[in-house]
This record gives structure tokens, sequence and C-alpha cells, in this order.
């Protein structure tokens, strides 16, 4: 028998996002093109997860949802200019050039944001594995972390 609910559940993180593609291979050679990523492993041709350190994203075969012009989700990266190099290159569109938006071929848009710019901290162990060990934040996502009482410590 359930007990009395006490406080609600704080919302810690993100595990993983789910995005509907139209065929699964597809999907992993259009991010591998811009991406450095380990595949978590498949489910058939119906599912892929791609690692992203300590949480990953699901490709979901049976896109059936036109694009949206607000609904995204952002991914971080290390090298956001060296990104946007190779999407333009690529022919990718972006949709807000400022941010770094771009719309996948079945229409999820994706935010490409810097590690070292926002208020979201990787354990060191995490960045090492995934070969980020010397990102850095910038000074304003220092303050942002700390207005929240969170201390970065030293070398983040």
């Amino acid at each position: 028998m359930p007990g009395r609910p006490t406080a609600r559940p704080r919302l810690l993180g993100i595990n993983h996002v789910a995005l509907e593609v139209g065929d699964i291979d597809e999907a992993l050679a259009f991010y591998a093109r811009f991406f450095q990523f380990e595949l978590r492993g498949r489910h058939g041709r119906e599912m892929a997860f791609i690692d992203l350190g300590d949480q990953f994203l699901a490709l979901i075969a049976g896109w059936g949802q036109p694009s949206d012009v607000a609904r995204h989700f952002g991914l971080v990266v290390d090298d956001r200019e060296g990104l946007r190099a190779r999407l333009e290159a690529a022919g990718v569109e972006l949709v807000d050039e400022k941010r770094l938006d771009f719309l996948d071929p079945w229409g999820n848009r994706i935010e490409i944001v810097p590690y070292d710019d926002i208020q979201f901290l990787k354990d060191r162990a995490v960045l090492q594995a995934l070969g980020a060990g010397a990102s850095r934040k910038t000074d304003a996502a220092r303050e942002e972390l700390r207005a929240k009482g969170i201390e970065p410590g030293p070398g983040a």
C-alpha cells in the first residue's frame, strides 16, 4: 500500500532523448558525418542508441511527424565552430545561425551548445572517457553555477 506522497521528486537531469527517424542506418550515417560517437547498441532495424557519455540518444524508426520550427533539444559539444564548418560544408541548412540550430533529414531540430558556455557539469571521468578532458567553463558559466550553489571546482 503506497504511503502518502511527501515532497515532489526533483528533476536531476535527462537520461536520454528519443528521436523519430525514417531509417536507422541512414540516421546513423547522417549523425556520423558530423559527430564522433559510440554506438551503445541496436534493436534490429527499429532502434539504435548513441552514447553521450553518461546519457544517450535513442533513434527510433517510424518518422511520422512534420518538422518543427520551435520544438528542439540541445546537444552539447566540445567544438561548436568546428561542427558549424562541417555542417556548412555538407550543405546542411542552419535554422538559427547565431545559436547553430539545424534540422536533420527527418525534421528534428537540434541546437548545438558548447560545453564551455553552459551551467552543465559532466564528471571529470566522463569527460576524460569522451576525450574532452581539456574542456573548461567560461567565467559566465562558472558564475551561473555558483549562483545555484554549485562550485565548479579546479579544472572545470
